[in-house]
């Protein structure tokens, strides 16, 4: 019976880290603190936002000076020959004009930008939480799996145990070829499933290092346990979820991009109004005997005969009405989403209560009962194992349950606006 043995050790060496990073990892595992610190610091999407505040001050900087358009200053030099043959008349001018906009563009435009600007902030926080949350599920899907891990290494030993113990009173013959090809079935099952529970194992613990940005060889270790905060009572209840929803960063963004598309229409609706253009011209001209100087004030004004804008006033109210079903759907969505979940986290812990006062003592109680049952001969071979079998399965679902109550927390949080470490405001 080495080859079981041999088995054991594989999986495990294959569920082990590299050296160096074991050794990293055991001296200080990853917390949940800590991998959701990380995931929000180092995750690309939250980094390229923050890359896009840089164009948003500037427009906001922009749109704050005095007037939208810089003045014009322009120069001349004339050189012309005078009634002399040989004389020569040098005259210059020099003038300054500046555009003024007469429609109050330029307060819609600030509005514009200060609303965008916000915008930008409020989805930055939106992509710092989606990014903790995506590192907390992730670590809750490592300690599930470590987990289950724990638990098919403890059915592998229970029935190899027992394949073995068979083995023996077979050659005794105490046993039957049935009872002993039975426990070697079982027993090759198990292993199978240690097998499998690890590299599920690897793939939760890849995904995690996704998450928190670790270098593709690290793979993380965590501390903690799966069962955590479960039985504890919700911090909140589903009215005061209702309400968070209003506040949600992703709220407060879309509603920033509606004010500001709707201070971008008015500045298009006011660039109807023709801009003003006042130009003071100062200059010299005529012979140097009788020189002049002339001061000239001009004005022009373009006449909106032809071009009134039509195109970008009505792309304008485009992007108004979309932005307003933008936030009016993700804001329906948003509530039927946490009263969803909220009802998927309720029949969860109540499955959660369900086997761990029933299910769970019962199967452990009977596996007990059993193992003294086959002992006394009053029970066989196949109802010791569907006991052991009826146990192992009533854990296994209990572990699954509490994986899937972390992960519904998590989502009914994030979906709600509420701070994910599960606690009150």
């Amino acid at each position: 019976m080495r080859f079981p043995v041999l088995a054991l050790a594989l999986v495990l060496a294959a569920n082990a880290p590299p050296a160096s990073a074991q050794g990293a990892s055991r001296s200080a595992p990853l917390t949940l603190a800590e991998a959701m610190r990380l995931a929000e610091t180092a995750h690309p999407i939250v980094r390229s936002r923050e890359a896009q505040l840089a164009a948003a001050e500037g427009s906001r900087r922009e749109a704050s000076a005095l007037l939208f358009n810089n003045p014009e200053l322009s120069t001349d030099r004339t050189r012309r020959r005078a009634g002399a043959p040989d004389g020569r008349v040098n005259e210059w001018s020099v003038g300054l004009s500046q555009p003024f906009e007469t429609g109050g563009q330029q307060s819609r435009r600030r509005e514009a930008a200060t609303a965008g600007l916000d915008a930008l902030r409020a989805e930055i926080e939106e992509a710092r939480r989606q990014a903790r949350a995506d590192a907390a599920t992730r670590y809750f899907a490592v300690l599930a799996a470590q987990s289950r891990v724990r638990l098919e290494q403890r059915s592998l030993e229970l029935f190899d145990g027992s394949a073995q113990a068979i083995a023996k009173r077979r050659a005794a013959g105490e046993d039957t070829r049935l009872d002993a090809n039975v426990a070697v079935v079982e027993a090759e099952r198990s292993r199978n499933a240690l097998a499998l529970a690890g590299e599920k194992l690897i793939e939760a613990r890849s995904e995690l290092a996704t998450a928190v940005q670790l270098p593709p060889s690290a793979l993380p270790e965590v501390a903690g346990d799966v069962a955590t905060t479960v039985g504890d009572a919700l911090p909140y209840s589903l009215d005061q979820l209702l309400a968070s929803v209003q506040a949600m960063p992703k709220q407060r963004a879309l509603l920033a991009r509606q004010d500001a598309a709707r201070a971008k229409l008015g500045v298009e609706r006011a660039s109807r109004y023709p801009d003003v253009t006042v130009g003071l011209h100062v200059g010299r001209e005529g012979p140097n005997d009788t020189r002049e100087r002339v001061t000239t004030l001009s004005v022009s004004l373009p006449l909106p005969l032809f071009k009134r804008n039509d195109a970008a006033i009505g792309q304008a109210l485009t992007e108004v009405t979309q932005a307003e079903i933008d936030r009016t759907s993700v804001q329906r969505d948003s509530e039927a989403r946490v009263r969803q979940l909220w009802s998927r986290l309720t029949s969860q812990r109540e499955r959660v209560q369900r086997l761990q006062r029933v299910m769970l003592p019962a199967s452990t109680d009977n596996q007990q009962l059993s193992a003294k049952s086959r002992q006394a001969g009053q029970i066989g071979l196949l109802d010791q194992l569907i006991v052991n079998r009826q146990t192992l399965d009533a854990e296994r679902d209990l572990n699954d349950v509490l994986a899937d109550v972390q992960t519904t927390r998590i989502e009914l949080e994030h979906a709600a606006g509420w701070p994910l470490e599960g606690t009150s405001r």
